[in-house]
Parts: structure tokens; sequence; C-alpha cells
């Protein structure tokens, strides 16, 4: 019995065993990632798994997508993964990619990790030119890019060239002026100085809410054919579907809004419309291939999908999702004002800290020269004592001279010559004898008063050692004290200790807490016109400084088309609301006689 037992449940391992498997590579816009997948999974097991694996939530943006032929395609939900048209060698690789666009990136993206891959996804088609981007604005996206990577500016960590490497403007931007690559960083440099304090996922939000005003941002274009075989771009967005000439994908030429549509549908190589209004004719057109119209059926359904659920309240599920997203929103602001105060008081005591080790050094180096002074007095004394020894003994020296020759002269006249030869050289010798006294007693006289001279430079001299003798030792008593008064000043004792534990990062959100959460989501309403202005300020800004180095020969056509649009004072919202004001009926006649 137990043998047979045994042997049921190796059977049943084994058969677990041969479950067959294969492998796959997803690829994200930050990472790489391999699963092992089993055979029957479809592509809701493979997307939920890598959902999961990524702890993202908002899952109805995004989806996996493959390269067939010369055109892309996207993994069905409800198919499974090797029934799909793709590549059997493994590991099958997928692009894990957003593949509907939302109308307000600031509303609708509410997770942290959806705001990133978007922000990295719009980046990377902005430098691809995939979607165009004016210069000026292409600097101001560049400079929270830079914020989003590198935090706040610190002219001492970000010096000159910190920007060589990186990838931060499309090469046709690059090339339409004469600039240099150190004039290009010195001006997104301007920018990014004025972001600080801005957090990671701030500066992605604040480069998504500027980017998706482009014309050409989230739109999936493809090449159509109306009922008269005049070529064109179908345009598929959050808004609706949009024609366009194929030399212009900035400004179509006419827009229907997916409140319009009632049904789409395809059958081989002809699309078909049918709008709300059912006094309009369906309208169709023809694509080039089967594939494609399958691809934009696809499109068109999700986003109609996701422009009636933004018009609907929220489900629970993202009532709780912006929820969450709130606190933690409003916790990470604490935490940031508590890490700016603890910055900030350690950023004083550093300076106060500094201001004393500067002050001790001044001291040390008054100390030095006192010290210094001192000496060359006691030398200068020194000095001067030698010299008023020797001045006192040259005078009686010559004090003694003089003695000498009075009492030649006196011999001499005791001496009488008889002889007037005799008597006349002795009156001559007597004359310069008395010369000669005279001049001893002059100069012994001068060197009496020099030597009293260098005795009063001597007292001088010593009362200036006593005076630097004095000041060297009240500077060596203050700089006793200063050390202790340094490090007792460095850290003062309120600073909190940067030490944390996972106790001192709990929060407890009360109604308070909420209610001023809520006055300053209010305030932040009210200050979005300031910030636009601010904005467009910014640019116009840009556009001036740049303006004098621009190559119009190198302009390229999409260039030329979106200054035209600046002049006349076009944008993608007003032109979506003109082209939206004509009747539905009105604008598939248009269509149809293009």
């Amino acid at each position: 019995m137990a043998s047979a037992i045994a042997s049921r449940m190796g059977l049943k391992s084994l058969r677990r065993k041969q479950i067959k498997t294969f492998n796959v590579r997803i690829i994200t816009m930050d990472a790489e990632m391999e699963f092992s997948c089993e055979v029957k999974w479809k592509g809701k097991d493979l997307f939920d798994l890598v959902c999961r694996t990524l702890g993202l939530r908002e899952t109805w943006f995004f989806g996996f997508q493959y390269q067939v032929k010369d055109t892309v395609a996207w993994l069905k939900m409800d198919k499974k993964v090797l029934d799909h048209d793709v590549p059997k060698e493994e590991p099958i690789t997928f692009n894990f990619l957003a593949k509907f666009y939302p109308e307000n990136a600031e509303e609708e993206l509410v997770q942290e990790i959806t705001q990133h891959l978007f922000f990295l996804q719009v980046k990377k088609q902005i430098l691809d030119e995939e979607i165009y981007c004016p210069p000026e604005a292409s600097v101001l996206l560049a400079s929270y890019a830079v914020q989003a990577k590198y935090g706040d500016y610190d002219p001492n960590v970000h010096k000159p060239g910190f920007l060589a490497q990186e990838e931060l403007l499309p090469k046709r931007v690059i090339n339409l002026y004469q600039m240099t690559p150190e004039m290009w960083e010195e001006r997104i440099t301007a920018c990014y100085a004025e972001h600080r304090g801005r957090a990671r996922d701030e500066a992605e939000m604040e480069y998504l809410k500027i980017a998706q005003d482009l014309e050409m941002y989230g739109v999936n274009y493809f090449f159509i054919r109306n009922k008269k075989g005049t070529d064109l771009l179908l345009g598929v967005d959050a808004l609706g579907l949009h024609i366009y000439d194929p030399e212009n994908k900035l400004t179509p030429k006419i827009s229907f809004p997916w409140n319009e549509i009632r049904n789409i549908s395809y059958s081989d190589k002809e699309f078909a419309i049918k709008p709300l209004d059912k006094k309009t004719d369906v309208f169709k057109f023809n694509s080039s291939k089967l594939r494609v119209n399958k691809l934009i059926l696809q499109l068109c359904i999700g986003n109609h999908d996701l422009f009636m659920r933004r018009r609907k309240v929220d489900s629970l599920e993202v009532q709780q999702m912006k929820s969450q997203a709130r606190e933690e929103k409003a916790r990470k602001q604490m935490e940031r004002q508590r890490l700016a105060r603890e910055k900030h008081l350690r950023e004083e005591a550093e300076r106060a800290r500094d201001e004393l080790e500067r002050r001790l050094l001044q001291l040390q180096d008054e100390a030095q020269m006192a010290n210094e002074a001192l000496l060359r007095s006691e030398e200068t004394a020194d000095l001067l004592a030698e010299k008023a020894q020797i001045a006192e003994e040259e005078a009686k020296l010559l004090a003694q001279k003089a003695a000498e020759a009075e009492q030649e002269m006196q011999r001499i006249k005791v001496t009488a010559i008889r002889s007037e030869e005799e008597k006349r050289l002795m009156e001559q010798k007597m004359l310069e004898a008395e010369m000669l006294a005279l001049k001893m007693a002059e100069e012994s006289e001068r060197r009496a008063k020099e030597a009293e001279q260098l005795k009063q430079d001597l007292q001088e001299a010593r009362e200036s050692e006593r005076r630097a003798k004095h000041k060297l030792l009240e500077i060596t008593s203050k700089s006793a004290y200063t050390p202790a008064n340094s490090s007792a000043n460095a850290m003062p004792p309120d600073i909190p200790s940067f030490n944390f534990s996972s106790e001192n990062l709990t929060f407890d959100f009360k109604d308070t807490d909420m209610k001023r959460l809520s006055m300053e989501i209010e305030k932040e309403k009210v200050e979005y016109m300031e910030k636009s202005k601010h904005l467009q300020e910014q640019l116009n800004e840009l556009k001036t400084e740049i303006e004098s180095l621009k190559l119009k020969e190198r302009e390229t056509p999409l260039d030329i088309l979106h200054n035209e649009n600046a002049e006349k004072g076009n944008s993608k919202q007003s032109n979506f609301k003109k082209l939206t004001l004509q009747s539905t009926k009105s604008r598939v006649a248009f269509f149809e006689e293009l």
C-alpha cells in the first residue's frame, strides 16, 4: 500500500517536472528582466507577472510591443503568448512600453513608477525626434531631466563639463545653432539652477507637463488613403482621430473627438468609422496592410475606453491609489521639510564653526606677528645697547686724547725756543695743538650726546619690548579658550541627530493634516495659471537668447511649420478646439474631398 502511494506521488512530481516552459526577456525603459513562462500562458498571465514585479498598478496604460517584419504589434492579453507571430528563438523579447497616453499627466498618473516610466519613454522619443520639440523647450526639458538625475544644483559639485557625456538635446537642435557644447551646457545649467528643491518625481512630472503640450506627443501615425485615393496620415491619440497632410505631422486638417464616434470596424484593408450622429454618413479609408488595420483598431478601442473612463467617477481602486498617493506626497513633503530644517541648522552650525576656526587662525596669526615683533624689538634693543657702549668708549678715548693734547701744549709753553724760527715754529705747533684740542673737545661732546641718545633709544626699545610681551600674553590667554568655544559652538545642542530609526519616520495623518493638504492642493490650482505664464516667459527668454545664433538654412520642415504656428498663436489645444467647432457631417465631407 505504501509503495503504491509513493509510486503515485512520484508520477505526479514527474508530471509537474514535465511542464513545458519557454523563456522571455522583458525590456523596460530602464531595466531588462527574464522570466520562465508556461506554454499555456496567455498574454495577461505574463503581463500580470511583470506588473507585480515592477509594483505597477496603473496597468491600463501599458502593453508588450514586439516587431513583426516592418511594423510593430502589441501582445493581446486574451491570446496565448506563443500563438502570436513572434520569433520562436528563446528568449522571446518584448518591450514593456506605454501604449496609451493620458490627457493630463498630473491628474491621471498616480504612482511614482508610472510617472518614471512615462518620463523615460517620452524623453527617449524627444531625443530620437519621434516627437518634435522646439529648441527653447528642449533646453528647458533638459534642465528638468538633469534635476531628476542629479538633484539640486551645487556649483562646488556640478562644475563646468559635468554634462559632457549626457545626451540631453535632439541632434536636430544642436545642428541648428552655432553653439559649442559648453554654450549649451551653460544655458541648461542656468535653467537647472532654478529648479532647486524639486524631488526626482516632481522634476519628472514637470517634464511631462511641458511635453504633453507638444503637437506630436502621444500620437500614433498611420498612412491611409481616402475614397479619392489621396495620401493622408491618420493620427490616433487620447483625444480622438486626426487627419494630417503627410508633410505636416504638427497641424491636423480634421479632428474627430472620441465622443463623436459610435463604432469603428474594418474589412481587410478598408476601415469604417460610424459617427454618433446617425444623419452623418460612415466615412471610410484604406490602409496599406491588414496588420496595420488591426493595430489601428486596438489603439482606437483602448484610447476610446480610457477617454470614457476619464469622464466617469474614479473606480474604488483608483480612488484608493490617489488617496495613498496624496498621503505619500504629504509624508514626503513633511520629510523634505524636516530634512531641509536639519540641513539649514547643520549649515548654520558649519558656518559658525568655520567662523570660529577663521577667528582662531586670525588670532594665531596675530600672536605670531606679535611674537616676531617682540623678537625684532629684542634684537633692536641689543643692537642699540651695543652701539651705546661703543659710543661711550669712543667718548672716553677722545677725552683722554684731549687731556694729552693739553699736557703737550703746556710742555711746549714751558720749553722756550731761543731762535725766532724755533719760536715761530713753536707758535705754529701751539696753534695746531689748540685747534686739535678744540676739535677733540667738540668731538667728545658730540660723542657724549650720541651716547645719551642711544641710551634713550635703548630705553624706548625696552619699553616696546615690554608692550609686545604684554600683548603676546593677552593673545595667548584668548587663544587658550578659543578651541573649547569652537567645539562647543560647532554643533548646537538642539540639532537633531542624523542617525534615523524607523520610529522617527512614522507619521500620524490627522484630519488637520489632510485639511492642510487639501488647502495646499487648492493653492496649487490657483497658482497654475501663474506657473503657465512663467513657463511661457522662460521659453520666450530662451528663444530670444539663442535666436541670433540660429542657422536658418538648417531649419527642417517641421521647424518652419512650428514657427508658422507660433506666429499665428496656434497651439495643440487651440487647433483641436477650432477643428471640432464645425459639424461632424461637414468634417466627414471635407475628409472625403481631400
